[in-house]
């Protein structure tokens, strides 16, 4: 199914925040909002040196990041672009119901334009040049990365070193390990920075964990803030551990994004998911939360497989104004062995109160036959049994393999030697926390 929302127009929004619509038929929801830098400084440089070794600290300080300048495909009012997707659906049902059910490939890479952090933070010693700047906020509907787009790499030795440049900016980079019960060990790697008047600075964190009952942790933690008062967060975890219920080796990826804008009543959060196990069980999911101005909107979707041919799918997503128009679209789908059903549902609700529905469903029986049933608010109606072959994906399009070949670094982490007649205490910990249906309280307040 598709790991990007669907979109709505954002007409009274201005012009240099207005979204690029990317509609469904079956929904006009938004998207959302992105920040990039907009300009930069030129990078000074500063020379230090032991002895005859020379190295060259090299700093970049952003003079400001502001969000992308888009144009707006539409100025309907959100209540005409309801309307006109109202109409839209009604003149065409069926296409709607197949629309409803996409199948592009969950696990996103980061975008291409943009550079891997090892070009950016080279193996560290204290003869490395500083590390530079990471004052970029995290693009949105990019899914959860692979390790090696993030370029963790971590130090042998404790590290603690600062710099100042010569335009004022500083450095500072950190590294060590924590040890602790049942051959508990986190090593870690912490550097930022910041612009001479602090009104620029970004964080980074990066760590491994690992202890005698097989658990592994590969992270990174990263934030930022500009002079303009953007600022953006963004979180990524890959962890290997035994399942306490089935005793199978389980991989489980999770991402967390949010920006919020200095300047205008905007920002966005994501909550993105994946859990596999070696028997091909998978689930995969995404919490997505979003505000520019007087719209908001939300969704929500999940994946289920259970690694023997059963399957369940299901998206929700919404959206509302301050004058109260409000819109949505939903579906579901549940199929075994060739037989299961899909039903949805799409809704427009007026500022008056007033609301509008049209509810579909298909059974589908497994011998070429489907029975289609529907009805709406405004007296529409049909219940009709066609010939029509039954398609759906059985299995993940990125699975347990496709996880274990891209989890190298995770696989990779050395646990601490265990010493003769030691053993590991076997109480498993739980799974990854399940995922919040909203954002922090007051993450994307102004």
């Amino acid at each position: 199914m598709a790991a990007s929302s669907t979109h709505f127009a954002a007409a009274a929004a201005p012009q240099f925040l207005r979204p690029k619509l990317r509609t469904f038929d079956s929904s006009p929801l938004y998207s959302g909002l992105d920040f990039r830098n907009k300009r930069r400084r030129r990078c000074s440089s500063s020379i230090y040196g032991d002895g005859d070794r020379l190295s060259r600290i090299s700093y970049c300080c952003s003079d400001s990041v502001s969000p992308i300048r888009r144009k707006s495909g539409s100025r309907k009012s959100v209540v005409e672009n309801a309307e006109e997707w109202r109409l839209e659906t009604k003149r065409n049902q069926r296409q709607v119901r197949i629309q409803a059910i996409p199948t592009t490939p969950f696990a996103s890479p980061r975008p291409s334009g943009a550079s891997e952090q090892k070009k950016f933070f080279p193996r560290c010693t204290p003869r490395n040049p500083a590390p530079q700047s990471r004052d970029t906020p995290p693009k949105r509907d990019t899914g959860i990365a692979n390790e090696k787009d993030w370029g963790i790499s971590l130090l042998n030795e404790n590290v603690n070193e600062s710099g100042i440049n010569e335009d004022g900016s500083t450095w500072y980079r950190e590294s060590g390990e924590d040890l602790g019960e049942n051959g508990y060990r986190c090593r870690w790697t912490r550097m930022g920075g910041q612009c001479h008047d602090g009104s620029s600075e970004w964080k980074e964190t990066w760590w491994e964990k690992s202890d005698w009952t097989g658990y592994k942790e590969l992270g990174v933690e990263k934030s930022g803030k500009n002079a303009e008062g953007d600022a953006w967060w963004e979180t990524w975890q890959e962890v290997l551990h035994q399942d306490e219920w089935s005793n199978l080796a389980r991989i489980e990826r999770s991402a967390e994004k949010q920006a919020k804008s200095g300047t205008e009543n905007a920002g966005w959060y994501e909550k993105w998911w994946e859990k596999y196990d070696a028997k091909g069980w998978t689930e995969k999911g995404a919490h997505k939360y979003g505000r520019l101005n007087e719209q908001s909107w939300w969704e929500k979707w999940g994946e289920h497989y259970d690694g023997r041919g059963s399957v369940l799918k299901w998206t929700d997503k919404w959206a509302e104004t301050e004058l109260g128009t409000k819109w949505g679209d939903k579906w579901e789908e549940r199929f075994v062995a060739g037989i299961g059903s899909r039903q949805g549902e799409t809704w427009h609700v007026s500022p008056a109160g007033e609301r509008w529905s049209r509810t579909w469903g298909e059974e589908h029986f497994g011998n070429g036959k489907v029975h289609k049933y529907g009805k709406s608010t405004t007296a529409e109606s049909w219940d009709i049994v066609v010939d029509e072959e039954t398609y759906y994906e059985a299995e993940p399009h990125y699975g347990w393999a496709d996880v274990v070949g891209d989890s190298s670094q995770l696989l990779s982490i050395q646990p601490r030697e265990r010493p003769p007649g030691v053993y590991p205490n076997l109480e498993f910990g739980s799974s990854l926390p399940p995922p919040v249906d909203e954002p922090p309280p007051g993450s994307l307040s102004q």
